[in-house]
């Protein structure tokens, strides 16, 4: 479930950038870059799965621009166990 990362501080157009570039690497099937130079071999591993920046992407972009995303969707639940006393 999405927490509402982007939807503080990021304007539709900076989403729309993390969320082309999310869509650029699951495409490629990367997530994890890896680089050498001469003396140093070094890993970066992105700071959230690219099917978690997807999601953050589509409930920010609801938020900030609902006629154009959609409605940021609710769903509600309850349980009630046994049975009410009289």
């Amino acid at each position: 479930m999405a927490r509402g990362l982007f939807t503080t501080g990021f304007t539709v157009a900076e989403i729309l950038a993390i969320q082309q570039r999310a869509k650029d690497l699951l495409l490629e099937g990367k997530t994890i870059m890896n680089w050498n130079d001469a003396e140093t071999s070094v890993g970066k591993q992105f700071s959230m799965p690219v099917a978690d920046v997807l999601e953050e992407c589509v409930h920010g972009l609801r938020v900030l621009d609902p006629e154009t995303y959609g409605r940021v969707r609710i769903a509600g639940a309850s349980f009630i166990e046994g049975h009410l006393p009289k």
